[in-house]
């Protein structure tokens, strides 16, 4: 295989570097948060979203230097990555973290980042050709607060969710919140297609802000399916016509079981074709 090369804190560096210390504080307390993004033909997609949605989180956990990461600050990054590992497609993990010392309480608020690179073939998005099998995980409900939204370095749901999953045999698991009502998936947010009308749990379940859950929800709109934000009871996908997740990086993933109920996938095939066709 050949070697690939991440940016790290600005120095281009081979990918099996000794970096860190153990006094990281990402390392230590999870201390910093993560944009998961795709590069096709050698562009960064929806930077201006990542962007936003990178500073909002930097601020509410009060790191310093959220302003130089905008849109074109992400794009040069990543575009320039993209290059060095000569690859036009890929997916991308920019992890910002608070470079500091102290314990807990920290001694400075100042940034440091990695951006990691994972070359794919596809110069497109792809619809899944068989559908995810999906249970729901009820061992850890997520809860609902100000850093709900935000994809922290602090995953350890996410892990033991996974973990359910391939114990399992389960191609991805549902999450709960607090309130036992619908959350998000292991690693992307859920659509629900019932009764002619599009649901995703709302921002205030406890949810991931995605930015592919709001591109869809636009393109949703723009074809004129009514999309509802809301909370959502787990005993619908019992009577749901179509259930499917986005992310970022594999934009809308089809589901075709959860216990015997088996689903269609008409919006998501319609929807997929919308999201290809944007710049």
């Amino acid at each position: 295989m050949t070697p690939l090369f991440i940016n790290f804190n600005g120095q281009i560096l081979p990918d099996d570097s000794k970096l860190l210390t153990v006094a990281n504080r990402s390392f230590r307390y999870g201390d910093g948060l993560f944009e998961s993004m795709r590069l096709l033909k050698g562009h960064l997609k929806f930077a201006d979203l990542h962007a936003d949605r990178l500073q909002r989180g930097m601020k509410a956990l009060k790191i310093d230097g959220y302003s130089q990461m905008d849109a074109w600050f992400l794009k040069d990054i990543t575009e320039q990555l993209a290059i060095r590992n000569k690859v036009k497609h890929a997916r991308l993990r920019l992890t910002v973290y608070r470079d500091s010392e102290g314990l807990y309480t920290p001694t400075q608020n100042s940034m440091g980042y990695c951006l990691e690179l994972t070359p794919v073939d596809e110069p497109r998005y792809f619809l899944n050709p068989k559908g995810l099998i999906v249970d729901i995980f009820t061992d850890l409900p997520k809860s609902s607060n100000y850093l709900s939204n935000i994809k922290t370095c602090n995953s350890l749901i996410y892990v033991m969710a996974a973990i359910f999953k391939a114990q399992n045999n389960l191609n991805e698991v549902f999450l709960l919140n607090q309130n036992g009502f619908l959350c998000e998936a292991g690693s992307a947010n859920v659509f629900v297609y019932y009764q002619n009308h599009l649901y995703t749990p709302a921002l205030s379940e406890g949810c991931v802000e995605g930015i592919m859950r709001q591109v869809v929800i636009n393109l949703a709109k723009k074809i004129n399916i009514p999309v509802t934000e809301a909370q959502i009871n787990p005993e619908i996908l019992y009577e749901a016509d179509e259930v499917f997740i986005t992310n970022a990086t594999r934009g809308i993933q089809s589901v075709m079981g959860y216990g015997v109920r088996r689903y269609f996938n008409k919006i998501s095939k319609v929807l997929m074709d919308e999201l290809n066709k944007l710049p």
